[in-house]
């Protein structure tokens, strides 16, 4: 199990409060951040409102950049396996 950081904390802060993800949705902001801080290569969804979202996808990637660590590549398994 991954677990929770401060700097896991602050990068979904960001998220929230200088990126595409609503308030509301501090959730998903977080399971985005611990899988950027932990390094995880692929951050598997269904959650295509705010984690798989191609129009978000860029502005997510950036401010994760901004903090230090390289984003996961957020997708459906579906597009992962190609389908």
């Amino acid at each position: 199990m991954l677990g929770l950081s401060r700097a896991a904390v602050e990068l979904a802060a960001a998220l929230v409060g200088k990126g595409p993800i609503p308030r509301k949705a501090n959730v998903d902001a977080m399971h985005i951040a611990i899988a950027a801080v932990h390094g995880i290569d692929y951050l598997l969804t269904w959650n295509c409102t705010h984690i798989a979202n191609a129009a978000m996808r860029n502005q997510i990637e950036s401010i994760c950049r901004s903090m230090g660590f390289e984003p996961s590549v957020l997708c459906t398994p579906e597009e992962l396996m190609g389908g």
